[in-house]
């Protein structure tokens, strides 16, 4: 940053904590029981420690807890013998237990306990207070190195110290251990292979230059000699300014809030990260001060003060976008899966703020409502279990509003139940009434998430308020008599009329890669529909995410109701996209939308969904348990705000247009990420790639397009030294996302980090170094937008010849991974967005075209040219001119096209005749040797076999060498486009 940054990313770590306190320890399963260990917190806040007496040293980051719960008294009898063994009875253990959550993934759970000596809070609000650090997950680089030197003087053995193997472990994926050895010696340092070190002797900065022997950081090195040329082993001030302003400085930054780097600001880095006192003194650099500010915060790939809330959270609901879980209690499949409790308590710890509950009625004495995927074959958990679950988590991570997205398979007894516990359990935390200010009426916006603070919403179909009352009231005089199951003929049995236009119900059957067996179950399985017969004590619950039947966008603007949200699977969300994306915008700029996967996806995978944040749908609702498919670049408040575009009713946005706010040509930036090298990608000797990936509109996705080469046996500190990977000027990064991501040699995902361009997943010890470049476009001229000129002039030159606009936008789609077959088909409509969209013979026109997929079919047609009316002989002259000029530019194209492509075939055709040459004369020399060593005579066949061999080489390379040729066609064809575009452009006529 231009201006010093301080990034405070620890919180404050109670003293006892450090201290440590005495701890029994035990894990279910597998059974272990380790007595008195010394627990600890390191004043980072970075790991939980523990150590007992012979036994060796152990770590639990404290990135990877999810929770810590008051424990219950185990049941085990091992563990209880356990206890009594070490002088503890059953009863004092009431009060005492903490249990430690933890896990890479939201599925892959592991649970320690922790046992005090006497009940006691501290530890457990301590431990409370140190998890859920989002800032201290993406800290620097260097930062990164003295947490894993931290872990491995942690990770001691029985007798304290730290073995040599725990840190050629470390680096055993790229180097030998004799090569470590040998640097350990240099340094001073046991390198024996059952050597153990001091912790005084280890300290980070001996563990710096460790990395530095095993690992340098050559490309660094690289960097630092292109910087001063190579002419001195140093950085003089003006050297270092002028790299900073070139390099490290954003230009789209405002010069006077984020002034450039002055000498003075280079100074103060050099005093900051240079460790050579005489270099300072003289305003030098060293590469070893250059590497470590490289490493520092001051380099983060995001804006450091954006990862906690940083946005107006003061707008209505549907203004923001909202993470979104489907299916939460699944924690696998969709077919045949397990359903758990712990799924809704991860997945609101992980930030979720939308919850899916499918209630059905419990089977049994006891007639609990459960929640199960309904004749899916998956296992049911209570519903009153989940909503303590609820309860306990919903606020921890963020104090934003939870949405509980019910999916209502109940009979009315059992409906009641239902909210019985929603109002017990949840109690103030329950939204019972609308608030003050914001009604539920048509035309009132909704509140905002902070309005809404510390409060769960329910989402259920609602009965009509007349309908509603007149139960309740019935309902409650029958309670009052002392009546608890009042009969449903009482309460009425409503009709799809009572209801308040009941959402959209979609029958789907489900397909996939299954056993045989499965299939036939799967086959005959048909969704269930939500019931209409609801209870009026829950219907009354339902305020601000009151669902209805999605019946058209018209239908939706007219009414103007926006506490009124729908639901659709993707494919019927994909084809509204597809034939109403302008007013799919515009009505989740005033309401709720929700998309869930289709039924198809038995495997829980997930759609992609980008497509449909650029519409603004609020809730996209994805399989949490999938690994890697939960939002990286969603805030921790899990509410993120939509572009000023995407929220405003005067703006009209096209989210498959090249120009898509208002038609208008937004300010571009130009994308360059270059990847130079990784470090501690993996701990075994693989082969290592990175791919990078360019998510957003469709016009700005590129994917599978930019890689590196691999890497073979180096999962250490690979160097890849690529070109720069250009990415074409995004359109729209406000909604785009950088993807950088590492495979392995066979194609498995390692890491990944999503980079939004406008404005986190952890960082930890792996790191990939890059130079990533964005630089702001702004157009002038029409002319100066390539682009969107050559549409122009290919709409003109041949109108019939492209799609129309619901099949462009399928096209589109296709760019983004989604097949035609992924789309359903939808009423296409009728929309007042259409009509403001026609040419105006006076207004500018706004052509976004796209080329037919069958070119000869489009060749057979023609069109007149229409006529364009200008009201006065200057803009005819300027008509006139803007023609010629576009004229003039498609010629010099097709010539620079045509002598492209005659230095492209020239050199194939060299190319090719040197191959050819190449195999005649091998083929030869085989002869020549075989006749000097067995004779002319007894090489007969040899020789009809190579003349044989020869004229098939020849007879291919003709073959080869025409196909290319017809190649040419194309230039004669685009030189028809040339003159054809004088011949059928628009004619003018002035006035």
């Amino acid at each position: 940053m231009t201006k010093s940054y301080e990034f405070n990313w620890q919180k404050h770590l109670p003293g006892f904590m450090q201290e440590g306190a005495s701890f029994d320890r035990f894990d279910e399963d597998p059974f272990l029981f380790e007595p008195n260990c010394l627990v600890k917190v390191d004043e980072f806040g970075f790991f939980i420690t523990w150590k007992s007496d012979g036994k060796e040293g152990q770590v639990l980051e404290c990135s990877l807890i999810n929770s810590i719960r008051v424990g219950a008294v185990p049941r085990d009898p091992k563990i209880l013998s356990s206890f009594e063994a070490a002088g503890k009875k059953e009863e004092e253990l009431e009060g005492c237990v903490i249990c430690v959550c933890s896990g890479t993934d939201l599925v892959n759970l592991s649970f320690m306990y922790m046992v005090a000596d006497s009940p006691d809070t501290k530890w457990t609000e301590g431990l409370r207070s140190v998890i859920h650090n989002f800032r201290a997950n993406n800290v620097c680089p260097m930062t990164c190195l003295k947490k894993h030197w931290m872990r491995m003087c942690f990770l001691t053995n029985v007798n304290g110290k730290i073995p040599v193997r725990t840190i050629t472990r470390t680096f055993a994926s790229g180097k030998t251990e004799k090569g470590i050895f040998q640097a350990l010696k240099e340094l001073g340092l046991p390198s024996g292979k059952n050597d153990e070190i001091e912790h005084a002797a280890f300290p980070f900065d001996i563990f710096y230059a460790l990395t530095q022997k095993i690992c340098p950081r050559t490309d660094i090195e690289e960097l630092f000699k292109k910087i001063n040329g190579d002419k001195s082993d140093f950085l003089n001030v003006d050297q270092l300014v002028s790299f900073l302003n070139e390099n490290q400085r954003d230009p789209r930054l405002n010069e006077i809030l984020f002034p450039f780097y002055d000498p003075k600001r280079a100074m103060q880095i050099i005093e900051k990260y240079e460790r050579d006192p005489d270099l300072k003194k003289k305003g030098r650099m060293s590469s070893d001060g250059f590497c470590r500010y490289l490493m520092s915060d001051e380099n983060a790939p995001v804006f450091l003060d954006c990862l906690e809330l940083y946005q107006d959270m003061e707008q209505p609901l549907a203004h923001y976008f909202i993470a979104s879980s489907h299916n939460t209690y699944l924690n696998g499949r969709q077919f045949g899966g397990k359903s758990s409790v712990e799924m809704y308590r991860q997945v609101l710890l992980s930030g979720c703020r939308c919850v899916e509950l499918d209630c059905w009625d419990g089977k049994g004495e006891d007639q609990e409502p459960i929640i199960t995927h309904g004749k899916a074959m998956c296992t049911d958990i209570l519903f009153k279990d989940v909503i303590s679950a609820i309860r306990e988590t919903a606020f921890v991570t963020s104090e934003y509003p939870v949405i509980l997205s019910f999916e209502n398979h109940c009979s009315k007894p059992q409906q009641y139940k239902m909210a019985r516990y929603c109002e017990e359990i949840f109690g103030e935390y329950l939204l019972r009434h609308p608030l003050e200010g914001f009604p539920v009426e048509a035309g009132r916006p909704l509140p905002s998430p902070n309005d809404l603070k510390r409060k769960i919403l329910i989402k259920n179909k609602r009965l009509k308020p007349e309908v509603e009352q007149k139960q309740l009231e019935s309902f409650k005089k029958h309670m009052e008599a002392g009546e608890t199951n009042t009969p449903a003929i009482l309460l009425g049995a409503e009709t799809e009329e009572d209801v308040e236009n009941g959402e959209c119900v979609c029958v789907c059957v489900c397909t996939g890669e299954t056993t045989d067996d499965e299939e036939a179950l799967i086959a005959s399985y048909t969704y269930v529909g939500a019931t209409t017969n609801i209870h009026p004590y829950l219907s009354a619950m339902v305020n601000y995410a009151q669902p209805v039947k999605f019946q058209s966008f018209d239908v939706a603007e007219e009414r103007n109701i926006h506490h009124n949200m729908s639901s659709f699977n993707e494919s019927v969300g994909l084809g509204y996209l597809k034939t109403n994306a302008i007013e799919f915008v515009n009505y989740n700029k005033r309401q709720m939308s929700r998309i869930y996967p289709k039924g198809g996806r038995v495997d829980s995978s997930n759609y992609m969904p980008q497509i449909f944040w650029n519409a603004g749908c609020q809730m996209v609702s994805l399989n949490y348990q999938t690994p890697g498919t939960v939002l990286e670049h969603v805030n921790p408040t899990a509410y993120l705000l939509k572009p000023d575009f995407m929220r405003r009713s005067d703006r009209m946005f096209d989210p498959f247009s090249e120009t898509p706010v208002d038609g208008d040509v937004f300010y571009c930036i130009v994308v360059c990420s270059q990847v130079f090298s990784g470090q501690f990608l993996s701990d075994k000797k693989i082969g290592t790639y990175v791919e990078v990936d360019m998510y957003g509109l469709p016009t700005d996705t590129i994917r599978k397009e930019f890689r590196t080469r691999m890497v073979m046996n180096n999962g250490l500190n690979p160097a890849y030294n690529e070109e720069p990977f250009v990415f074409r000027k995004v359109i729209l990064p406000d909604l785009a996302v950088l993807r950088i991501a590492v495979y392995d040699d066979n194609n498995k995902l390692i890491g990944q980090r999503i980079l939004p361009l406008e404005g986190n997943k952890p960082l930890s010890l792996p790191t990939v170094f890059c130079n990533i470049v964005l630089k702001t476009y702004v157009p002038k001229l029409i002319d100066e937008y390539p682009v969107f000129s050559l549409a122009i002039v290919d709409a003109l030159s041949d109108p019939k010849k492209f799609l129309s606009i619901a099949e462009k936008r399928a096209d589109q789609m296709r760019a983004l991974g989604i097949e035609t077959s992924d789309i359903a088909d939808v009423p296409n409509e009728s929309s007042k967005n259409d009509k403001k969209g026609k040419v105006n013979a006076n207004v500018k026109t706004n052509v976004t075209p796209q080329t037919s997929s069958d070119p000869a079919q489009s060749s057979n047609q023609f069109s007149l040219a229409p006529i364009i009316r200008c009201s006065s002989p200057q803009t005819y002259l300027k008509l006139t001119k803007k023609q010629q000029k576009d004229l003039n530019s498609l010629k010099k194209k097709h010539a620079k096209d045509c002598t492209i492509m005659q230095k492209s075939h020239c050199t194939q055709v060299d190319k090719m005749i040197a191959l050819h040459d190449k195999e005649k004369q091998t083929q030869e020399k085989l002869l020549e040797k075989a006749i000097k060593k067995r004779g002319e005579n007894n090489c007969l066949e040899l020789k009809k076999e190579t003349e044989s061999k020869v004229e098939n080489l020849t007879t291919d390379h003709k073959a080869k060498v025409t196909v290319q040729c017809p190649s040419y066609k194309h230039l004669g064809e685009q030189w028809k486009k040339v003159n054809q575009f004088h011949s059928s452009s628009p004619s003018l006529e002035c006035i």
